[in-house]
């Protein structure tokens, strides 16, 4: 059990992060008084009937009142709105952080809304799945996860130590970086992926030769797995893209040029080519099993987690 890091916590949005924020929270007893806010009286509604925090209010100034750390869990445009809601109501010395996929974009809509006397610390868990909701979250989310801070020159050290220790004491492992470099990181390894995912499911919709209920019936564990990712919530990855549109190009044109390579080999037939490229592939999964961020068993370990399919990043 850890020790009370916070009088009071704002979760604004209460989608799958900031709902699994919610149970970590009450389960490692964080904070005295959780406060959600969502603009939808029916999710509020949905949260409350879960019991995840102990005060309900649709407004965001209203919930930030008093907090000594406000997260704003929202899609990454509609940062720079929340900001410039709640920043009225800030208490001197608040910690606010946001949980965004894109870190530039972030910084830039939130950074100018918000008075100088609170600390404003971006960051990125890197946790999810393709479920989105008050209903969809888990208190073991960010388990082994990482967190990624992206402040700015200036902050209080000491702040963004206290908001590190939180995601550490929320299971994540954190760390450091520029906001630019994350959002080329996450390009290659987020952005890129779900749009291929939702390509690849979107091209499979369209042929006219290959019924619904063939690609549904005999979906093989390749294409199953692109049908979770592009089944993640269409509003955030809209967003993600709009809002990282420049660091996503350029590692869409690498992808380009590396599958047209691809192309070459398997139309000439270049075994060697191919089977260097297999092998090359192979051993990064195996690093990512050794690092500890998937497990070495069947189904990525979805069935071994319960029916909780741990996914890319989140949202």
């Amino acid at each position: 059990m850890s020790e009370r890091m916070f009088g009071r916590i704002a979760l604004i949005g209460i989608g799958l992060i900031g709902s699994s924020l919610a149970r970590v929270i009450a389960r490692e007893k964080l904070a005295g008084e959780v406060v959600i806010s969502s603009r939808s009286a029916e999710t509020l509604d949905e949260a409350a009937a879960l019991n995840l925090g102990d005060r309900y209010e649709q407004d965001a100034a209203e919930a930030v009142k008093d907090a000594d750390l406000v997260i704003v869990s929202v899609p990454v445009g509609a940062s720079g709105a929340v900001a410039r809601q709640i920043a009225p109501a800030l208490k001197k010395g608040a910690i606010v952080t946001d949980v965004g996929s894109t870190k530039r974009s972030v910084i830039a809509q939130m950074a100018p809304e918000l008075p100088a006397h609170v600390h404003f610390i971006a960051g990125h868990p890197l946790a999810g799945t393709e479920k989105s909701g008050p209903s969809a979250g888990f208190a073991s989310l960010f388990e082994d996860r990482w967190c990624i801070l992206t402040p700015q020159d200036g902050v209080d050290p000491a702040a963004i130590e206290r908001l590190s220790a939180f995601w550490e004491a929320c299971g994540s492992r954190t760390e450091l970086m520029d906001p630019v470099h994350h959002d080329q990181v996450l390009a290659l390894v987020s952005h890129v992926p779900h749009l291929i995912a939702y390509n690849i499911v979107g091209t499979a919709d369209e042929l006219e030769n290959v019924t619904e209920r063939e690609v549904i019936k005999y979906s093989a564990s390749g294409f199953r797995d692109f049908t979770r990712l592009a089944a993640s919530d269409p509003t955030m990855w809209r967003d993600v893209c709009l809002h990282n549109r420049d660091a996503i190009l350029e590692m869409l044109s690498r992808f380009s040029e590396d599958l047209t390579a691809l192309r070459k080999a398997v139309r000439r037939g270049d075994g060697e080519a191919l089977f260097d490229l297999f092998t090359r592939t192979r051993s990064v999964r195996r690093s990512i099993i050794e690092a500890g961020q998937d497990v070495d068993v069947a189904d990525f370990g979805r069935s071994a987690a319960g029916g909780r399919e741990i996914g890319e990043a989140a949202k």
